[in-house]
C-alpha cells in the first residue's frame, strides 16, 4: 500500500451521480487520493488503486456478463468493494429467493423464468409489480391490478430470456413508505425513508431521515446476517417495507450500486470515507 492510498470510485459513463462529490471530498478528508473512473474504460489501469469502490454503474443491467467480468478482472489487480463473489449473487434479484429460503422476511414474489407464463394461480394478489430480475430503478417495471396486463408483461420480459418476477403491491408503500437501512463498514450508519416510485403525481412524497424502529433494525441485522461476506462489505442497504401484518419485508438488498443518501445524514460521507480508509490502508 502507498503512503496516500489510491481509490477509484467506480462508475458509468455519465451517470447522473448526486454522492459523488460529498463522497470524494470525504475521501480527501480521510487520507485517500481518489477519482472517478468508468468502469469500462479501457484505458482504466486498475493496478494504480489500492481500492475500487463500485458505486454508480448503473449500465450494467443491460450488460450484465460483461460488468462481471470486469469486476473478476478489477479485482485481481485491486481489491474490489463490494467484493466478486456479492456482485455476481446481487447483480440478480433471484438472490430474494435464497433469503426467503434463509429465513428472512421477504416481500411474497413469484418467478417467471422464459418459457413459463404467469398462470391464473400464481401470484394471487389484488395489485401486482411486474420487473425483470436484473434491473434498477424501476426500469422496465409495471405495476397493475389487471392480471392480463401483468401476464402480458412478464411475456415480453421471458421472450426476450429475462426472468420476471411478480409481487403484490403493499398498501404501506404509499403511507409509511420503504424505509432503506444504509450500513456503512459492517455498522448501522443512517436510515431514509423513500417516497413511492410507482404512485401517481397525489400519492408520491419526497425521501427524508428517518430514524427506523427496532423491528427494523432487527430485520435489517438478519438479512445482513444470510450474506456470506458480510464481514467484506463495505457498503449495504436494507430497504424495506412493512406487510399487512406490520411486518417489515424486505423489497431488496442493494450491494452493488446503491444510492447511499449521504446527503440526509451530516457524518455519513466520514464514515463511508473512514470504512474505505480501513480497507484500502
Amino acid at each position: 500500500m502507498t503512503a496516500t492510498p489510491a481509490v477509484a470510485y467506480v462508475t458509468s459513463k455519465d451517470a447522473p451521480d448526486q454522492e459523488v462529490d460529498a463522497a470524494l471530498a470525504a475521501f480527501a478528508a480521510q487520507g485517500l487520493a481518489a477519482e472517478p473512473v468508468v468502469w469500462d474504460d479501457p484505458a482504466a489501469d486498475w493496478r494504480r488503486y489500492d481500492a475500487a469502490v463500485v458505486r454508480s454503474t448503473w449500465d450494467y443491467t443491460g450488460r450484465r456478463a460483461e460488468f462481471l467480468a470486469w469486476a473478476r478482472r478489477a479485482a485481481e489487480l485491486t481489491r474490489l468493494c463490494n467484493p466478486v463473489p456479492v456482485l455476481e449473487r446481487n447483480t440478480d434479484k433471484t438472490y430474494l429467493r435464497d433469503l426467503a429460503g434463509a429465513g428472512v422476511p421477504v416481500v411474497p414474489t413469484a418467478w417467471v423464468a422464459p418459457g413459463g407464463r404467469l398462470t391464473e394461480g400464481t401470484a394471487p394478489w389484488p395489485e401486482l409489480v411486474v420487473k425483470p430480475t436484473v434491473s434498477s430503478g424501476a426500469r422496465d417495471t409495471v405495476r397493475t391490478a389487471d392480471r392480463a396486463a401483468a401476464a402480458a408483461h412478464a411475456d415480453r420480459l421471458t421472450a426476450a430470456g429475462r426472468t420476471a418476477m411478480v409481487q403484490p403491491y403493499l398498501p404501506a408503500v404509499d403511507g409509511e413508505g420503504e424505509t432503506s437501512l444504509v450500513f456503512l463498514g459492517g455498522e448501522f450508519s443512517h436510515a431514509v425513508r423513500r417516497g413511492p416510485m410507482l404512485s401517481g403525481p397525489d400519492g408520491r412524497f419526497a425521501d427524508e431521515a428517518r430514524q427506523p424502529d427496532a423491528d427494523q433494525l432487527a430485520v435489517a441485522e438478519r438479512v445482513l446476517a444470510a450474506v456470506p461476506e458480510r464481514a467484506e462489505l463495505l457498503y449495504a442497504r436494507v430497504d424495506l417495507v412493512r406487510g399487512p401484518d406490520g411486518t417489515p419485508l424486505l423489497i431488496e438488498l442493494e450491494l452493488t450500486e446503491p444510492r447511499l443518501f449521504l446527503q440526509y445524514d451530516a457524518g455519513a460521507a466520514a464514515r463511508l470515507a473512514a470504512a474505505v480508509r480501513a480497507l484500502a490502508g
